[in-house]
C-alpha cells in the first residue's frame, strides 16, 4: 500500500507541476518562491535544509529523512512597482524641451500566468496563488533516500497593461520570465552519522514573454523632427523637398518626434526541457553545529518562439517619403535603410538566456537546545547577463532603420544588460517556543545584481531588504505544517543620464533608452505568504 501511495504521489506531482499555474514577480530572483520554511529563515537553510525542499537548497539534506514523506505547498505573492518621471532643468532632446511623460507616474502592476503547453493566459491578478508537491522515500536501514519535487526556481513578472497610457509601457508593458522545475530526481546518501551528501537533477520548463511599446528619444531623431517642423508644410507639399531627400514626403504622419510611439515589440519563447544539476554536502558533527554547501549548476538555456514587430505610421511614412524623393533613395542606400517598412512583421526567433550558477554556503549554531541561528552566504553568477541577443529568421525592416545608430545586423537584436555577480548574506533564527511550536525569523539584505547605472523598468531591482517571520507546528510525530510570510522592499532614483538601459540622452542611444533625459524614481514592494503541509508514513 505504501508503494502504491508513493507511485500515486509521484504521478500527481508530475501532473500538477506540468499543468500548475506558475506565476512570477519582478526581480532577478533566486529562492524567492521556493519554500515557505526557507523564506521564514531568510533563506539561510543550507546547513539545516528543510525536508523534501532539500532537493533544491541542499540535496544532502534528503539523507536525514526516513520512511516515506509527502509535502504539499501553497504560496501566494504580490508585487507593487511604482515609478515617476520628471524633466530636470535644462531638459533638451535634440531641440525638444517638453516630454509628455514629464510629471507622470506608472499605474497598477499585476501578475500574469504562463501555463506550459497552453501558453500565456489573459488573467490579471493582484496576487498569485500557486500549489506545489514533493515526495521522498527511504527504505529502512538504507543509507539512500530518493525524492522529487516541483517548484519555481526563477521568476520575474511585470504586467502594466491596465492603463494604455501608462508611461511604463515603453520599457516593458509585459515582462514574464519564469523557470518551473517540474521534475527533480534526487538522491541523498548518509556517509556517516555526521556526514551526508546528495545530488539532484532539476528538469525545468522556462518561458520568456516580452511585450513593449517602443519610443526612441535621442538627439538625432530630435534634430530631424525639428528640421521637418521648419521645412515641411503641414500637408507635406514642399516641392523643393521632392528634389531633395524627401523629409516632407511622409506628410504629417511622417514627421518624426522623439516622444511618439514608434513601434510595438511582442516576443514569446520557451525552453520546454532544460536540465541542470544540484550538488550538496551536509556536515553535522554534533547537535549544536552544522555546516552545509550547495552548488546549483547553471545552463545556457536555448529558447525558441515567435516575434511580432508592429510599426506605427510615423516611421513607416517617413521611410516611404524618403524613398519617394529624388535623392532620398541614395541617402537611404548609403545608410542601409529599407525602401519600405511593413506595418506588421512576424516570424520565428531564438535566444540563449543563461540560467545562472548559484553557490550557497551556510552554518547553523544552537547555543541552547531551544535557540538556533543560521547564516548563509549566497553567490549567483548574474554576470552572464551582460547582454541578451535575440536572433530572427529574417531581416527586420524596422531594425534596418537603426543601422545608422551602430546596429549592423538587422537579423538580430542585442539588448545590453551589464548585470554583475554579487555576494549577499541571509540570516535566520529559530526558537522552540513549546514542544510542538517553533517560531522563525529571517532577514536577508540583498545586494542587487543590477548596477545603478544599468537599472531599468524591465528589472526594477535595486538593493533590497527582506523581512520574514514564520512558524512550524507539530500536530503529531508524523504531521506538521510550516508557514512563512515575507516583505521585500527597495527604492531607487536614477537621475537623467544615470542608466544607459533607461534614460541616457546621447546621439547613438537608440536601443534602448525610452526615458532619455528624464529623472526616474521608483521602488519595489513584494509580499509573500506560503504554507507547507508535511506527512510521514
Amino acid at each position: 500500500m505504501r508503494q502504491r501511495s508513493l507511485r500515486r504521489t509521484l504521478v500527481l506531482a508530475a501532473a500538477c507541476s506540468a499543468s500548475a499555474c506558475m506565476p512570477a514577480y519582478a526581480a532577478l530572483t533566486e529562492n524567492l518562491a521556493t519554500s515557505p520554511t526557507a523564506m521564514s529563515l531568510g533563506n539561510a537553510v543550507t546547513a539545516d535544509p528543510p525536508g523534501i525542499e532539500s532537493i533544491h537548497f541542499n540535496p544532502a539534506g534528503l539523507a536525514r529523512l526516513t520512511g516515506e514523506v509527502h509535502s504539499h505547498t501553497v504560496w501566494g505573492a504580490s508585487i507593487r512597482n511604482h515609478n515617476s518621471f520628471d524633466a530636470p532643468d535644462g531638459f533638451n532632446v535634440g531641440g525638444w524641451t517638453q516630454d509628455p511623460l514629464d510629471g507622470t507616474s506608472t499605474g497598477p502592476v499585476r501578475q500574469k500566468l504562463y501555463l506550459p503547453v497552453v501558453g500565456m493566459r489573459g488573467w490579471r491578478m493582484p496576487a498569485a496563488v500557486v500549489p506545489g508537491l514533493g515526495v521522498a522515500y527511504n527504505k529502512p536501514d538504507s543509507p539512500f533516500t530518493f525524492g522529487t519535487a516541483a517548484y519555481v526556481s526563477q521568476a520575474m513578472s511585470i504586467d502594466r497593461s491596465t492603463n494604455p497610457a501608462d508611461p511604463g509601457r515603453f520599457d516593458g508593458k509585459l515582462v514574464q520570465l519564469q523557470r518551473l522545475t517540474y521534475l527533480s530526481p534526487a538522491v541523498g546518501y548518509k556517509v556517516s552519522d555526521t556526514l551526508r551528501v546528495g545530488a539532484s537533477v532539476p528538469i525545468s520548463h522556462s518561458a520568456f514573454v516580452f511585450n513593449t511599446d517602443m519610443r526612441m528619444p535621442n538627439i538625432f531623431l530630435g534634430i530631424v523632427g525639428k528640421t521637418q517642423q521648419g521645412w515641411c508644410p503641414d500637408d507635406g507639399g514642399n516641392i523643393l523637398d521632392s528634389f531633395g531627400i524627401g523629409l516632407c514626403g511622409g506628410g504629417s504622419e511622417g514627421k518624426l518626434s522623439p516622444f511618439k510611439r514608434a513601434a510595438n515589440l511582442n516576443i514569446s519563447m520557451t525552453a520546454p526541457v532544460d536540465p541542470t544539476i544540484n550538488l550538496g554536502v551536509l556536515w553535522e558533527p554534533n547537535d549544536w553545529f552544522g555546516f552545509g554547501v550547495v552548488y546549483q549548476g547553471g545552463s545556457k538555456t536555448r529558447y525558441s518562439g515567435r516575434y511580432t514587430f508592429t510599426t506605427d505610421p510615423m516611421v513607416k511614412r517617413f521611410v516611404e517619403g524618403l524613398n519617394a524623393s529624388l535623392y532620398g533613395p541614395i541617402v537611404g542606400a548609403v545608410l542601409g535603410m529599407p525602401q519600405t517598412i511593413p506595418e506588421v512583421q512576424s516570424g520565428n526567433l531564438t535566444a540563449i538566456i543563461p540560467f545562472p550558477t548559484h553557490v550557497q554556503v551556510g552554518i547553523k549554531v544552537k547555543p541552547t537546545p531551544k535557540l538556533q541561528f543560521n547564516v548563509d552566504a549566497n553567490y549567483t553568477d548574474w554576470g552572464t547577463w551582460d547582454a541578451l541577443t535575440f536572433k530572427f529568421d529574417q531581416s527586420v525592416k524596422l531594425l534596418e532603420v537603426a543601422r545608422m545608430f551602430g546596429i549592423p545586423d538587422s537579423t538580430q537584436l542585442t539588448i545590453p544588460r551589464g548585470y554583475k555577480s554579487v555576494l549577499h548574506f541571509g540570516y535566520g533564527m529559530q526558537v522552540q517556543a513549546t514542544p510542538k511550536l517553533k517560531l522563525r525569523f529571517g532577514y536577508e539584505p540583498r545586494k542587487s545584481s543590477v548596477p545603478a547605472d544599468k537599472l531599468d523598468l524591465v528589472a526594477p531591482l535595486p538593493d533590497t531588504k527582506i523581512y520574514s517571520v514564520g512558524f512550524n507546528y507539530q500536530f503529531d510525530k508524523d504531521t506538521d505544517v510550516s508557514v512563512g510570510a515575507s516583505y521585500m522592499k527597495g527604492d531607487y532614483r536614477v537621475p537623467a543620464n544615470g542608466s544607459c538601459n533607461l534614460n541616457c540622452n546621447n546621439f547613438f542611444n537608440i536601443i534602448y533608452n525610452p526615458y532619455a533625459g528624464l529623472d526616474v524614481t521608483g521602488g519595489i514592494r513584494v509580499r509573500y505568504l506560503g504554507a507547507t503541509y508535511t506527512k510521514r508514513f
